[in-house]
This record gives C-alpha cells, structure tokens and sequence, in this order.
C-alpha cells in the first residue's frame, strides 16, 4: 500500500524493524491458522478465540507504530515547526481516530 505522504529516508520504527517484521510473520501465521481452523471444520469458539488473539496481535502492532511515529516524526516536526508539523499531528489525530474506531 503506497504511503499519501512523501517518503522521508527515516521512520521512527527503523531501529525495531526486525522486531514488527518478526510480529507480522507471526501474525500471518495466525491468519493461515485460522484459515485452516475453518477449512477442518473447527468449534466455532476456538476459532473466535484465535481471531481474538490475531486482533489484539495487530491493536499491538498498530500502537506500537504510532507510538513510534508520535515520539519521532511527530516531535522532529514539531521541533521545525510550521505547515509540516501541523500536518504530522493532523496525520496523528488521524491515525488514532482509525484505530479508535477498529
């Protein structure tokens, strides 16, 4: 999915890449597991139970990225100032707005 914002040559999340690739492989396993949980015809609440699991896996994933935004893209702007910081804390509000409503 391609970013609505120019791309900058830093993320805040950079130095823990390995750390959400490695959560994201998991939580792919997840889903390929619940795939195959419906496709043998598993117990209903078994099933529920690992969407809810592969659920708060991503609420994890997502705060985690956006406390990282928060503490660097969104404090590096501030710091300049002007129409980019307004726009990185528009873009924040945003983001957290999305999440509220998941």
């Amino acid at each position: 999915m391609a970013s609505l914002t120019p791309q900058h040559e830093h993320h805040g999340y950079i130095s823990d890449k390995d750390r959400y690739l490695a959560r994201v492989k998991r939580i792919e396993g997840q889903s390929r597991g619940i795939y195959r949980m419906i496709d043998q015809e598993a117990y209903c609440i078994d099933i529920l139970t690992q969407i809810s699991a592969l659920t708060s896996a991503l609420e994890n994933v997502a705060l985690a990225l956006l406390d990282d935004h928060l503490k660097h893209c969104v404090v590096d702007a501030a710091r300049t100032g002007g129409p980019e910081a307004e726009e990185k804390i528009a873009e924040a509000s945003h983001a957290i707005a999305r999440l509220v409503k998941s």
